[in-house]
């Protein structure tokens, strides 16, 4: 089996200048849960074991703040901040512990197109995780336009340890572990957020 230094999708960070509203869609839309609040951002979780899927931050803006992913190990983050280094990208902050709800150790760096993609190991997990009806378990995949998207593939592959699973004329389909794709790169005139996409738990609930 391949060893995979990212081993799953964890969360994404949004800014919102409608703070309410969005918190109002995503609960009573998405039936996501408020599990914890700072003086500026929530965080929701789905019925998974994920502290939270969502993070949505005040800002003036929509916009895609960082995508954060968890490792397995400690001895991976620091392999992956050593190939950033190589690759020429920034890190910009750890290995190191983090404050933010969830915890754990967490790298953040930004990727070539300008991006913030972050690793997590020793997060908090929840220990209620269970399938519901009509609600998120977990995100499936985010899917980010990229103005070069063989170079933001390389990217993932090089330094992060993801594979190709699919490759269309527009879109790379890159994975981190059993799942077809944690990231899709779809070809773009600009670099951001395409999607994100939850996992439910029977086609009823998608339809719903």
């Amino acid at each position: 089996m391949p060893h995979f230094p990212v081993t799953a999708l964890r969360s994404v960070d949004l800014g919102t200048p409608d703070l309410a509203r969005s918190v109002a869609f995503y609960t009573a839309v998405w039936g996501l849960d408020v599990v914890e609040r700072t003086s500026d951002a929530i965080y929701l979780r789905a019925t998974g074991a994920d502290h939270h899927v969502l993070a949505l931050h005040a800002g003036t803006r929509a916009e895609l703040r960082s995508v954060t992913f968890r490792s397995d190990t400690v001895a991976d983050l620091d392999h992956i901040a050593a190939a950033t280094r190589a690759h020429g990208c920034s890190i910009l902050s750890g290995p190191a512990p983090t404050t933010e709800p969830g915890g754990g150790i967490m790298l953040v760096m930004r990727e070539p197109q300008g991006g913030v993609l972050r690793i997590v190991h020793g997060d908090h997990q929840n220990a209620d995780a269970r399938e519901v009806p009509n609600r998120p378990l977990r995100l499936a995949h985010v899917n980010l336009n990229s103005t070069d998207v063989e170079a933001a593939r390389s990217f993932y592959e090089s330094v992060l340890g993801f594979r190709l699973s699919d490759r269309t004329k527009l879109m790379a389909f890159v994975r981190c572990n059993s799942d077809h794709h944690a990231v899709v790169l779809a070809d773009a005139p600009v670099n951001g957020l395409n999607h994100v996409a939850f996992l439910m738990p029977d086609i009823e609930s998608v339809m719903r």
